[in-house]
């Protein structure tokens, strides 16, 4: 009997810590079936869970528009999936056009990405389903008829979604672990070698993933050569990864170039090898 206990309570304790902490707010878009991104509207969620029962709000904003409805939200939640209806419209602003449907929704979490989405229903509209796409939140929420954010943010949302970009806090963890490494030239030469491309494209889409990030790009060679030659050459290496960042999307805006010709060695310029390690780009991101 007490094995019987003992086992009942390890896949109980699994269940439990396997349960994606949902609480907290959201934001993202809810899209009506048959419309682009671009045609959504914005949503904020705001979760609070307690064993396994979901209470809390959402809040519908048209976009570039002061009209919104915050709603009562009720629902449940298991592992990484959770469901939710809305029940009851608390305050509103809207115009003739505006119809706030209550909606039944189904989302999951995933982890990989950082998203919470998945479909939705309409209780009280027919013809009304669509998608819902939500990341995690720093903003406060608001029942109010102030604004939680500036509608801005949506533009900027859509277009990570386009590129394929994980969520924020997903980004965040990325940029945080994202290891830098120098790349290395050919002797006398200013190309880069296509082994370190999907180590710069990851780079790349770092930065790019963080509107207050960029990346210093600093050009160094090994002493053969003169002075004035190095320099020049150190130039050139930082210059192609410019041309390389740019050509993935990257405005120069967000890029600083360095080079210090044969003047910063990271090896002794004595051995083949070390002239190797000297003939090289390195990278920081401010």
């Amino acid at each position: 009997m007490r094995s019987i206990l003992f086992i009942l309570f390890l896949v109980t304790s699994r269940n439990y810590f396997a349960q994606t902490d949902f609480g907290g707010v959201w934001q993202g878009i809810m899209v009506k079936d048959g419309f682009k991104n671009e045609q959504g509207t914005i949503l904020y969620a705001i979760f609070a869970i307690n064993s396994g029962i979901i209470e809390g709000k959402t809040r519908d904003e048209v976009y570039n528009t002061d009209q919104f409805a915050v709603k009562k939200i009720k629902g449940t939640v298991k592992k990484n999936t959770l469901q939710f209806n809305q029940i009851v419209t608390e305050k509103k602003k809207n115009n003739s056009k505006t119809n706030w449907c209550n909606i039944d929704a189904r989302l999951t979490f995933n982890d990989s990405t950082g998203y919470l989405e998945g479909n939705y229903t309409s209780s009280d509209c027919k013809r009304n389903s669509g998608k819902i796409i939500l990341y995690r939140s720093t903003a406060k929420f608001s029942a109010t008829d102030e604004s939680m954010l500036a509608h801005s943010w949506m533009k900027f949302f859509i277009e990570d979604l386009k590129k394929g970009y994980n969520a924020p806090t997903i980004r965040d963890v990325e940029r945080k672990n994202f290891v830098f490494q120098p790349i290395y030239f050919d002797y006398d030469k200013a190309e880069i070698r296509a082994e370190y491309n999907d180590f710069l494209i990851k780079m790349a889409r770092i930065v790019d993933g963080h509107t207050d990030l960029r990346i210093k790009v600093t050009g160094h060679t090994d002493a053969d050569g003169s002075d004035a030659y190095n320099l020049e050459l150190s130039q050139r290496r930082a210059q192609v990864l410019i041309d390389f960042f740019m050509s993935k999307g990257l405005s120069r805006d967000r890029i600083e170039i360095d080079f210090k010709g044969e003047k910063s060695p990271a090896d002794s310029n004595s051995t083949p090898e070390g002239r190797q390690n000297n003939r090289r780009v390195d990278f920081s991101f401010i």
